[in-house]
């Protein structure tokens, strides 16, 4: 089996596995108890607190877990609109986003709140001229993600980062579940506000993710009850998944430059392999800058994208089409269509996304099975209209 839908989920890593079996067993206190089985969990959660503290270069206080990129996004952006309505009524986010950022905002507009929506190049990367020139006295936060899921493009948050840092009501969002542990990003760098990541994305557990908030910001709970994270998610935590979760980010960070490294040789091996088909189009940056290398993006038009998914998947490749959250809607990718591509070349679009578990075997099968796979459909559809 070639596994190759790594922005969807990562195979958990066994060490990870490891450690939350470890302490499911050996650390299954409440972390709010006050004896010493509960003190040893509360312990524990720290500990994981400051590992990511470190890695993202702030301070564990900054840190609140969640189930994921989903719940810590909303908890920003729908946060952030009501705690902050007293600034103004306007947001800017892009088209290019994840549904957990995009569906919030189409939600607050319909709530009331201005929103723009920016547009992106051929590319799928946001102007910082264009995020300036969507300012206003009314904007309150800007939410912009740093990889985007779908096609790999960077986003230039330095930039916009740099750009905010002269407006000093407007709060910066960064979506990094497809860049955490993979492409550096210190939030202090870049002026960001609040940042959110994603365990499953780094061969972590499913279940269990973290917002990065600023110290003195202020967001209102989603949750309420027993006051757990600073009182933003009341509910026991989860101690075994923080664990894994740390485990992960400490895993990530030893490999991050030899994971990028093998990712740009695999794409290029890919993309080396794919120039023998015809009609083949490469979505997105694929410079080693403008694009993250573990994330590739093709179109076939005329072909749909499903159809050459379970072909592959007759190989034992596994790949996907679009984002695994919207890949069973039968629509053109809206990222897709934002970068300014035809309904067919949308339809026709899979996503290649490498995790540190592949192995240059694995990339060489995928390219053979492609050249294998594709010439075959484009037949049979020639056939078929014929």
């Amino acid at each position: 089996m070639v596994y190759l839908d790594n922005s969807a989920t990562t195979q958990t890593d066994p060490a990870v596995i490891q450690v939350m079996g470890d302490v499911m067993r050996e650390v299954f206190g409440n972390p709010s108890s006050l004896h010493g089985i509960g003190v040893k969990a509360e312990r524990l959660l720290q500990q994981a607190r400051k590992v990511i503290a470190d890695a993202l270069g702030g301070s564990p206080q900054e840190i609140i877990f969640t189930s994921g990129g989903t719940e810590a996004n909303n908890m920003v952006i729908r946060g952030v609109a009501e705690s902050y309505c007293n600034r103004g009524n306007h947001i800017i986010t892009s088209q290019v986003e994840h549904p957990s950022v995009y569906d919030v905002f189409q939600y607050l507009k319909q709530k009331g709140w201005k929103v723009t929506f920016l547009p992106v190049n051929e590319k799928g990367q946001v102007r910082t001229e264009d995020v300036k020139a969507a300012l206003t006295d009314e904007t309150v936060l800007v939410s912009i993600m740093h990889v985007n899921n779908e096609t790999g493009s960077i986003q230039p948050i330095g930039e916009i980062g740099q750009l905010l840092k002269s407006y000093p009501k407007v709060l910066f969002h960064v979506d990094a579940v497809q860049s955490f542990g993979k492409i550096p990003l210190k939030p202090a760098d870049a002026h960001i506000d609040f940042l959110t990541m994603s365990g499953h994305k780094i061969h972590g557990p499913k279940g269990i993710g973290c917002l990065y908030k600023r110290k003195n910001l202020t967001l209102p709970p989603l949750l309420i009850g027993g006051g757990q994270e600073q009182g933003l998610r009341s509910g026991t935590e989860n101690v075994p998944a923080v664990a894994g979760l740390a485990k992960a980010v400490v895993m990530a960070g030893q490999s991050e430059k030899d994971f990028i490294q093998k990712c740009q040789r695999w794409k290029e091996m890919l993309l080396e392999r794919v120039k023998e088909l015809n009609g083949v189009k490469v979505n997105g940056d694929t410079s080693s800058r403008g694009g993250a290398p573990y994330i590739l993006n093709l179109s076939f038009p005329g072909l749909k994208s499903e159809v050459v998914v379970h072909a592959l998947e007759k190989e034992k490749v596994y790949v996907s089409s679009k984002s695994a959250c919207s890949s069973k809607k039968e629509e053109p990718s809206r990222v897709l269509k934002a970068m300014g591509l035809t309904d067919q070349e949308a339809i026709g679009s899979i996503r290649i996304s490498m995790g540190r578990m592949n192995t240059d075997e694995d990339i060489r099968r995928c390219g053979d099975a492609l050249v294998r796979v594709i010439p075959e459909l484009q037949q049979v559809m020639k056939v078929h209209k014929g």
